[in-house]
């Protein structure tokens, strides 16, 4: 084996795990699922059938992933957040094969305990607030709190609040990354 498992851990046949990535105690990572590498899945997580995961994604304590989450590289999920996979979910009904899909892009970060209802996309470096709802997509560094989630700012790659001047430019305290807000979306970079 190219990563570590706890031996509490359970890892399924034909589950796929990344070079150097770190599985701890009592998690389940399920068939089909799909690890990249370098990441490190906390205690008490499941992984279910067909989910993928990029390299370098950090999943805290007590989270499950199920069907139909895909996360792109860099993402964290903090701890006891929660993905949905059903949109009307009832005991009594299988709705097995209605999984909807959940997309989180590059490097977005979900604070702990928020609720991410299935069907959306979550942009790239997004933050996602303690808490927080997201009951729609959310755009790429968006800054969402609240429940329902709610848009009340931008971010930088490396998480700091952005402040735009007049000019529609900011700069990221951390980095020094340049970023630019025009019609209602932020790049990265001199524009």
């Amino acid at each position: 084996m190219d990563y570590f498992a706890h031996e509490t851990a359970v890892i399924d046949d034909g589950a796929v795990i990344g070079k150097g990535t770190k599985i701890w105690h009592f998690t389940h990572v399920m068939p089909d699922a799909e690890l990249g590498e370098n990441c490190n899945l906390g205690q008490n997580v499941v992984v279910s059938p067909k989910v993928k995961l990029g390299r370098n994604v950090k999943v805290q304590n007590n989270v499950s992933i199920y069907t139909g989450v895909i996360c792109e590289d860099d993402v964290f999920l903090g701890p006891s957040m929660v993905f949905t996979n059903i949109v009307n979910p009832r005991s009594a009904v299988v709705r097995r094969d209605e999984y909807v899909e959940t997309q989180v892009r590059k490097g977005a970060s979900i604070g702990a305990n928020a609720t991410v209802i299935c069907g959306n996309e979550l942009g790239k470096y997004c933050l996602i607030g303690a808490g927080a709802v997201i009951t729609k997509p959310v755009p790429p560094y968006a800054l969402m709190v609240g429940n329902p989630a709610k848009q009340i700012g931008w971010v930088s790659e490396f998480g700091h609040r952005l402040h735009f001047g007049d000019d529609g430019r900011a700069t990221c305290p951390e980095s020094g990354d340049q970023y630019r807000l025009l019609g209602g979306e932020v790049t990265k970079g001199e524009n």
